[in-house]
């Protein structure tokens, strides 16, 4: 591995960890900042009812925007928890060329219930300038407690 690599998988790891942190605390400019101007944010593999595909920073930011929409009316609100936190755990960088990347890295979110779900990312990556940016995350739900205070929240956030 040469120095020049593991610098990518520094920066990469960076940006998956800004992501991370500007969604968790719905700040929106930092969070498209990772985010290609192209890029797609979808689901995949999972139910209707937390499918979703947004292609592009304005149609992504909208979404995120959406999350902080909140309403006295719980029924409105996109979900229930006073605060989330995802944490990233294991993840496998490939480069797929010399300005390209692609990783799967698995995460679990905690609410004020403790573990709340938890998934993984597939995600591709671009060199631009400095910095990697994601081009394309899948989103794939492996566990939701019974108790998850996101039950819906994808369905609340269109």
């Amino acid at each position: 591995m040469t120095t020049e690599e593991l610098l990518a998988r520094e920066c990469i790891r960076h940006t998956m960890a800004c992501y991370t942190m500007a969604g968790d605390r719905l700040r929106v400019d930092e969070f498209l900042a990772v985010f290609t101007d192209d890029a797609v944010l979808e689901s995949q593999g999972v139910e209707e009812r937390d499918s979703f595909r947004y292609q592009g920073i304005e149609q992504i930011g909208g979404w995120l925007a959406r999350w902080s929409a909140r309403s006295d009316d719980e029924q409105a609100a996109p979900h229930t928890a006073t605060f989330v936190r995802h944490h990233l755990s294991s993840c496998r960088i490939e480069f797929t060329g010399a300005d390209s990347a692609k990783a799967r890295t698995y995460w679990t979110a905690y609410t004020d219930i403790g573990p709340d779900h938890c998934g993984y990312y597939l995600d591709e990556f671009r060199k631009c300038g400095e910095q990697w940016l994601i081009t394309h995350r899948r989103v794939r739900l492996d566990w939701r407690s019974p108790k998850s205070l996101f039950t819906s929240a994808v369905a609340r956030s269109r």
